[in-house]
C-alpha cells in the first residue's frame, strides 16, 4: 500500500530563494492580501502533494497541521477557506 508524504521543503530552507522586494506606496490590505494569498498557495501545494485532492478532505485542523509540518504559521479561518478555493 502506498503511503502519500510531504514533499514541500519549509518555505526558509529552500534553496537559492531571493525575494524580490514588494513594491511601495500600496494600501496596508493590498500587503495583507498579498501575504495572505502566497500562504494559502503554499499549502495547498502541500495538501495537494501530501493526497488531499478534495476541499471537504481539507479541514482546518488538517490545513494547520500541515502548515506547523511545512513550518509556517497556523493560517486563519479566511486563509484555511482560501485554501479550500485553491483545491478545487
Amino acid at each position: 500500500m502506498a503511503v502519500a508524504t510531504i514533499t514541500t521543503k519549509p518555505f526558509d530552507t529552500l534553496p537559492s530563494l531571493k525575494r524580490k522586494p514588494l513594491p511601495a506606496g500600496l494600501p496596508r490590505e493590498w500587503y495583507e492580501t498579498h501575504n495572505r494569498r502566497l500562504k494559502a498557495m503554499r499549502l495547498a501545494i502541500a495538501l495537494l502533494d501530501s493526497g488531499v485532492y478534495h476541499p471537504a478532505n481539507a479541514s482546518n485542523r488538517r490545513i494547520r497541521s500541515t502548515a506547523a509540518r511545512i513550518g509556517i504559521r497556523p493560517p486563519s479561518d479566511t486563509t484555511c477557506h482560501m485554501v479550500r478555493t485553491l483545491i478545487r
